[in-house]
């Protein structure tokens, strides 16, 4: 005894190493009994208040009883025996309070679970759990090497009596059963060793360290006993947004937690209130964890904690922390005020609370964090999942998960039909089979940007020469529609745009029949009145009248379609349950009424008519381009949700039976047929099986770059987001300010859509408004050239020279604009698609020049430039000063700038266009088109963040576009290496992602077809070669109808790399099918 406390006596160090050989003889089960006895001999020396004070004094340690309950329970001990060192943590106020918490659960809380205790210091707070609430196992963890061997003394202390021998509880086991103790920084050792738990409490340090620098030492039980007890009353900065608060680490604990705890755990954490209890509240609340106050009181600030750091931050930032005068002071006080109160001998006191909280959606959570935690820990801080309404977080939660899932499991953006994302639509079909018996399939239904396009899109294919549309409906169709007068066809009558004239009804159906009956309509679009919609004897009317009138008829059903588990009763579908849809009804339904996001819509079309699903889906494709990928996955996880509870099949739908008598052929149904609809070369419908490689689509299926990533997921995570942070006109401003030198000013109007299709569309119908005539050079994107000429505008093509790259030249645009009436001309650039060329700074201001000596209005296509993999020779455009002359030398000569960031972000499936108008007579005339689709807000949240770190040279960034510029070259030259091999000339190409060829060495012969169980024989040309790749390989190009150059096809290179490899097979595989 005499030698061990002259060892203690030396130095704390000395003490240490004492102690630690104490260990190692309680660990040996040869010495443990007798070195037990040594300490209760230990104890007994040092066994009143007095003299165990001055053994800390005296011989740097201390050992002492701690009374955990007021009486001594049914065979249980009221005190533990415990000992401690001054490097560690010694038991006060804190954890005391801490431990006053815990009990205040119910005495099932830790039995028999797995528990873990963050920062246990002497180990005091697991042994006390293990000894009263009898868990499996606890895990005592520190970052603090010396508080861990300490941890392991003060368990034989009280796992063994004074004579040495085990204690046993109710179960037969002692606390060394239960109990073990690790050096852990936080919870890494349970991760390290793949340990779930069930229990996390924690009573971890939360005031930043006044010295930062003090915090970068390493951790070892040789550093000195300063830094080591200091771990116990600091933090270091954690990365958190916590970390201004001193809730770094608590914010570390609670995500690490997530990842290990089991999905009905509990975590139970001790939170100093001198942040104030909302910040502390808002801490669990924003990771998706409900919490329960168990226990508040007041504490005295530790004498040896300095809080000078809180106020650091509080003269940095508006945040006051709350101190209180002594323990019994009501009126809080700021850090600064604390400190002086202190400094001045005052005693300063805050609260403390013991919060309990459980992850709302475990599982869920889980995925969410640990997507962040695989790459994405710096838009951690904008994850909020705390919501006052359940029914909000029971439909974000899941999203996001989901969406965590997509973002880690795909590399890109699968190519998805025009008609919507398989997967989507057969959702929609499987809500439609279990919940109304209704048994559609995928292939009837149609997805679109919303409900206002839908209708739109419908009236345009049909177009009719009279059509009703319910009142409530019309909001967003053309003006000119709604004003027309043409009822009757009638020369006088004509409007200057089309013959479609809309008639508005009255919602109630009697009325709409009515108007039916006397108007005698080609098309009818009608909801049904809410008093109507229980029962289908209103849908059944308006079905017999537009039948016998010879009406296609859309019914909206968006106000009475509910997605929930327990829809109303809607007599729409009802009918649809026992009955084919008729071949000239479809059904309309809009989905707007989320809880979470009131912009973000989608709409589906049901139709049972192939003819009528096939003619909608090229509409969408031409007008539209596609409905935004998100926005399908958003509902479709709503769906899913739905569907992924019930057990599947169990209600076998009802075999349909189609309509035995033929309706009457429908007026204007001859539109269906539309010789422009069916001769434009769009996408390749394919089944769910084909695995065909589409180098036909302007999309790109390169990999999806972090930073997308990132802002993809922080727009959906993000609440409360502020109008600036979605306010993208500035970002736009400065990027064709900076590429293109386009002047803006404060009449430039800045428009935005889903896609630059939609607003190429606008400006096509402002065209035709004008009287206006369309020009094309020959080697344009062949889906606008088809957009115009199903829009019904006046077209002329200009031809363009293969000498020039198929780029327009002064000589070949002024003689093509001679005898041309309001010309309106389309320019791809700088970068050209489909060729891929780039016209310089020069080349554009000549254009100009040429198209404002004819009043010209030029539509300037940017959509696929900011990719050149061969830049050179280009330095982009400076077109300010070109631009500001010509105008003022004629007044109707203008400019429209197009374009998006899906090239120049490389942004996957994130859908955006913008439009800059500087004209003000043609602003007035775009917005009375209408039904433009917006991009949701979550849209422009991330692309303002790309724009910004674009801004800010973000290395990131940067460095992804420039490693996918290189990439693309690097395809363009293996495809270019591919192609002459196979006999084609191709078209050097500079930029973009897409390039032509001539297939030279196939024209003329002659090639051996199987279609099915069908074989011909066909003499290839550079239009039906297409046809012919296509049935032979699987690989989807454009032919020269698509392109506009005589004998020149489109091949695009932003594919996924496998695919991209295995068309270059097929371009080998075509030429050993010809030369056979």
């Amino acid at each position: 005894m005499e030698e061990f406390l002259k060892q203690c006596q030396q130095s704390g160090d000395a003490a240490y190493s004492a102690l630690r050989s104490l260990l190692e003889r309680l660990e040996d089960p040869n010495t443990r009994k007798d070195s037990r006895i040594f300490l209760a001999e230990l104890h007994k020396r040092f066994n009143t208040k007095e003299a165990s004070e001055k053994c800390l004094e005296t011989y740097h340690f201390q050992i002492q009883d701690i009374y955990v309950e007021q009486y001594e329970g049914f065979e249980k001990r009221k005190k533990l025996t415990l000992m401690v060192i001054p490097s560690i943590f010694i038991p006060e106020d804190w954890s005391f309070t801490f431990y006053e918490g815990l009990n205040r659960h119910p005495d099932s809380i830790f039995k028999d679970k797995t528990v873990a205790e963050l920062g246990c210091g002497n180990g005091w707070i697991s042994i006390a759990i293990a000894e009263k609430w009898s868990p499996l196992k606890v895990y005592g963890l520190d970052i603090n090497p010396r508080a861990v061997k300490i941890s392991w003394i003060n368990l034989y202390l009280n796992a063994l009596d004074d004579n040495g021998q085990p204690i046993y509880d109710g179960e037969k086991k002692t606390l060394l059963d239960r109990v073990e103790f690790h050096e852990s920084d936080l919870l890494s050792y349970c991760r390290n060793n793949h340990i779930e738990l069930e229990r996390i409490v924690g009573c971890i340090p939360q005031i930043l360290n006044p010295n930062p620098d003090a915090m970068s030492k390493m951790i070892t039980e040789n550093a000195s006993e300063e830094f080591l007890h200091s771990l116990s009353n600091y933090c270091a900065i954690q990365g958190f947004v916590e970390d201004q608060f001193g809730l770094g680490l608590i914010a570390r604990a609670v995500e690490e937690g997530i990842s290990v705890i089991k999905p009905l755990g509990i975590m139970i954490f001790n939170m100093g209130g001198r942040p104030g209890q909302a910040v502390c509240e808002r801490l669990f609340e924003r990771r998706g964890l409900r919490i329960n106050k168990l226990w508040q009181t007041k504490i005295l600030q530790a004498a040896d904690t300095d809080i000078s750091a809180l106020v650091e931050i509080e003269k940095n930032s508006p945040h006051r922390f709350e101190f209180f005068m002594g323990l019994v002071g009501d009126q809080p006080i700021c850090a600064r005020t604390a400190w002086a109160y202190a400094k001045a001998g005052g005693r300063i006191s805050h609260a403390l609370s013991v919060y309990s909280c459980q992850l709302r959606q475990p599982n869920q959570v889980k995925k969410i964090f640990e997507f962040l935690r695989n790459g994405f820990d710096d838009i951690s801080s904008s994850l909020d999942l705390s919501f006052e309404d359940d029914s909000v977080a029971d439909e974000k939660i899941p999203f996001l998960a989901h969406l965590t899932n997509v973002l880690k499991e795909i590399s890109f953006f699968p190519y998805e039909q025009p008609a919507g994302s398989r997967r989507f639509r057969s959702l929609i079909s499987a809500f439609m089979r279990t919940y109304h018996r209704i048994p559609l399939t995928a292939d009837n239904i149609v997805v679109f940007p919303s409900r206002t396009v839908a209708i739109e899109s419908a009236l345009r294919l049909l177009s009719p020469r009279l059509a009703i549309v319910d009142e409530q409906l019309t909001r967003h169709l053309p003006r000119q529609w709604l004003t027309s007068l043409s009822i009757e066809k009638t020369e006088a009558a004509k409007t200057s745009e089309e013959d479609i004239t809309v008639i508005e009804a009255p919602r109630q159906s009697d009325l709409m029949v009515e108007l039916i009956k006397k108007l005698k309509p080609q098309v009818v679009v009608s909801g049904i009145a809410k008093f109507e919609s229980v029962t289908s004897a209103a849908f059944e009317h308006l079905l017999d009248t537009t039948r016998e009138i010879g009406s296609r008829l859309f019914l909206d059903i968006s106000d009475h379609f509910e997605l929930s588990s327990l829809p109303t009763s809607n007599g729409v579908l009802k009918y649809l349950a026992g009955t084919p849809l008729p071949s000239h009804a479809a059904i309309v339904c809009g989905l707007l009424k989320n809880q979470v996001y009131s912009d973000l819509e989608v709409a589906f079309v049901i139709s049972e008519e192939a003819t009528m699903f096939r003619a909608l889906s090229k509409t969408l494709e031409l007008l539209q381009g596609n409905t935004a990928i998100i926005s399908q996955y958003y509902y479709g996880c709503l769906f899913h949700e739905l569907l992924s509870f019930q057990l599947a099949d169990r209600h076998p739908p009802a075999q349909r039976v189609g309509e035995k008598a033929k309706a009457n052929e429908a007026i204007g149904s001859s539109s269906l047929a539309s010789s422009v609809l069916y001769s434009a070369e769009l996408s390749i419908n394919e089944t769910d099986e084909s695995s065909l490689i589409h180098m036909d689509v302007d999309q790109s299926f390169l990999p999806i770059t972090t930073p997308v990533k990132a802002a993809i997921f922080e727009s959906f995570a993000r609440q409360n987001i502020a109008e600036s942070e979605i306010d993208v006109t500035s970002g736009i401003k400065q990027l064709v300010h900076c590429s293109y030198g386009f002047p803006s000013n404060g009449n430039t109007e800045f428009i935005y859509a889903d896609c630059p299709v939609a607003l190429f569309n606008k400006l096509v119908l402002c065209c035709i408004q004008e009287g206006g005539t369309f020009c094309f050079p020959a080697g344009s994107n062949g889906n606008y050239v088809s957009a115009a000429k199903f829009l019904k505008a006046k077209i002329i093509n200009i031809q363009t020279n293969p000498e020039a790259g198929f780029k327009l030249t002064e000589k070949t645009l002024a003689g093509s604009l001679e005898n041309v009436h309001k010309p309106w001309i389309y320019i791809s650039g700088p970068t050209v698609n489909p060729t891929g060329l780039v016209y310089s700074n020069e080349e554009i201001k000549t254009l100009l020049a040429v198209c404002a000596k004819f009043g010209a209005r030029v539509v300037l296509d940017t959509s696929f430039s900011g990719v050149e993999f061969d830049s050179k020779d280009y330095n982009g455009l400076d077109l300010g000063a070109t631009m500001e002359k010509l105008s003022s030398n004629n007044p109707d000569f203008c400019v429209f700038l197009l374009g998006g960031l899906f090239f120049k972000m490389l942004t996957g499936g994130i859908k955006f266009g913008f439009l800059l108008l500087n004209q003000p007579s043609l602003v007035d005339a775009f917005h009375s088109f209408g039904g433009l689709s917006k991009p949701h807000s979550t849209i422009k949240y991330t692309l303002k963040k790309l724009l910004d770190l674009q801004e800010a040279k973000s290395g990131d960034l940067l460095n992804a576009i420039a490693e996918k510029k290189e990439l693309l070259g690097s395809r363009y030259k293996h495809l270019k290496e591919t192609l002459e091999t196979s006999g084609w000339e191709v078209l050097e190409a500079q930029a973009g992602v897409s390039i032509v060829a001539k297939p030279s060495a196939y024209l003329g012969k002659n090639v051996k077809l199987k279609n099915g169980a069908s074989t011909r024989e066909i003499k290839l040309d550079d239009s039906n070669i297409r046809e012919a790749m296509l049935l032979s390989t699987g690989l989807c190009i454009n032919s020269a109808a698509w392109t506009g150059i005589p004998g020149y096809c489109r091949f695009t290179i932003a594919l996924e790399e496998s695919d991209f490899k295995r068309a270059l097979d097929c371009i080998t595989k075509f030429q050993s099918i010809i030369a056979n």
